[in-house]
């Protein structure tokens, strides 16, 4: 079926102000499918208006935190009345298996909008004990304030799961926002604003324009009426939102990827080890911040551990990802298959063993074979690098000590996994490693009620969580003069 798609802005379908649209393209059939209306520095003029508009006076500004909460609560449950439609939409626009979003991307979505609204009406400030005004005693007290209008900036890789953790969490403090959805991915932000009309949020609270970052993207960074700027993408696009926005002294909340190190010690649990691993490499299709594509392998275990992981990558059935049988699709666009063939390629260059999969060149569509290397060496760029494919390095370790050393020695600071019986290992390693998350024995645990974001190269700030909220809103002081 073919999608001609519009911004939504003010509660309404929109097209942009040069009347300009670009493709969309399915990464199973390299052919366009569809449309959507192309955002310019004026469309994001009407729509950070909009949003401002219900801050300064309009009906959301007059809502108390538990009538949030109900719009939060009434958003959720349109959201699991269409949650088929909405996993089908981020899994067709990506060529992920549909089964992926419903079973992991989904719940996570239900399970963050209504955390926050729980947390909407619990943003409370504080009584304050001070020293008095020249002799006076004085009551202080602190109140939460919405931030302002936010612009939140979405990729393509779970973009709705995404999107609701920024939206969820600023919603909740009372903010408006803007998103910019991936220019690949942005079918389900338009549903989603629609279900936020249907369940009677005011037009203007939340708006959406579609585009690319070069124009929407900074349009937001640059308009002055923006007050924080929530980012999830590369590296390099973070450096220049964080220069951008910090002229004008904006917020800003980065989430960058990751190099994320899997730590299979000796004494794991080898199949539960083994399965855990192979989830966190190739979980729509390594496409993933937190993907842990660097598998380090105690030596014991090392070489049994590689031909098995090489095995589980043999075995998977890629193709068209909506037939049953299929276990995963292309990735999501032309840049990205060539990105992940070129490191495949430089890891051969440098040294690295193949074990399974290797360079791909499909008749068609952007298909790629899961990947694995070992002997491999953590200076090598399939070890330091951000791929984002199915692409995996077994690198071999012998002690705690050194264990630890190379899992830190990344510009990267995401997500780790230490897989281990021995608890008080567990502890140690889970302390010195220097990530935003670890999951013991179990890969890259998300729950609402978590704060997530890393460390170094991987961002700044938090999402999730009540800090998620609180980092939405901005602490006010008000002091009385108490007289005798």
């Amino acid at each position: 079926m073919t999608q001609h798609l519009q911004h939504f802005i003010a509660g309404a379908a929109a097209d942009s102000s040069d009347g300009r649209r670009f493709g969309l393209v399915d990464p199973v059939t390299e052919k366009v499918y569809g449309s959507s209306a192309r955002g310019t520095p004026e469309d994001v003029n009407r729509a950070v208006e909009a949003a401002r508009s219900q801050l300064e006076g309009g009906a959301w500004s007059q809502l108390s935190g538990s009538q949030r909460a109900r719009l939060l609560i009434k958003l959720a449950d349109l959201v699991e009345r269409d949650s088929e439609q909405l996993a089908d939409m981020d899994a067709n626009a990506i060529g992920r298996s549909p089964m992926e979003p419903r079973r992991m991307d989904l719940p996570n979505v239900l399970a963050n909008l209504r955390a926050a609204a729980g947390w909407a009406n619990q943003l409370e400030g504080r009584t304050i004990p001070s020293g008095g005004y020249f002799g006076t005693k004085t009551l202080s007290y602190t109140v939460r304030e919405p931030i302002g209008v936010v612009g939140a900036i979405v990729p393509w890789n779970s973009p709705l799961m995404i999107t609701v953790w920024k939206l969820a969490a600023l919603l909740a403090a009372g903010c408006t926002v803007v998103v910019k959805p991936s220019e690949e991915t942005p079918q389900s932000a338009l549903h989603l604003a629609a279900l936020a009309k249907e369940a009677g949020f005011p037009d203007g609270v939340i708006n959406i324009v579609t585009g690319f970052g070069a124009e929407v993207g900074r349009a937001l960074c640059e308009h002055p009426d923006i007050a924080k700027i929530s980012f999830t993408g590369s590296p390099e696009a973070g450096r220049e939102i964080q220069r951008t926005a910090g002229v004008l002294f904006k917020r800003v909340a980065l989430e960058l990827g990751g190099k994320s190190p899997q730590i299979v010690f000796d004494d794991a649990s080898f199949e539960d080890a083994l399965f855990g691993c192979s989830l966190g490499l190739f979980a729509n299709q390594g496409q993933v911040c937190a993907a842990g594509s660097r598998i380090l392998v105690q030596r014991g275990v090392a070489e049994r551990f590689a031909a098995a992981l090489a095995q589980a990558a043999s075995a998977v059935k890629v193709g068209d990802p909506r037939q049953p049988d299929t276990q995963m699709g292309p990735v999501a666009k032309k840049a990205q298959f060539d990105r992940v063939n070129r490191y495949i390629q430089l890891g051969i260059d440098q040294g690295a063993t193949l074990l399974a999969g290797g360079v791909s060149n499909p008749d068609k569509g952007f298909f790629v074979r899961p990947t694995i290397f070992a002997n491999a060496r953590n200076d090598m760029a399939i070890a330091r690098d951000e791929i984002f494919g199915p692409v995996g390095t077994v690198i071999t370790f012998d002690t705690e000590e050194e264990a630890i050393a190379l899992a830190n020695d990344s510009s990267y600071g995401l997500a780790a996994t230490v897989w281990t019986t021995n608890l008080a290992r567990a502890h140690r390693v889970a302390a010195a490693l220097k990530t935003g998350a670890v999951g013991v024995n179990c890969w890259s645990p998300l729950d609402a009620n978590l704060p997530w974001g890393g460390v170094k190269t991987s961002g700044i700030g938090r999402e999730g969580g009540f800090g998620g909220a609180l980092a939405y809103t901005e602490e006010k002081v008000v002091t009385v003069l108490l007289p005798s």
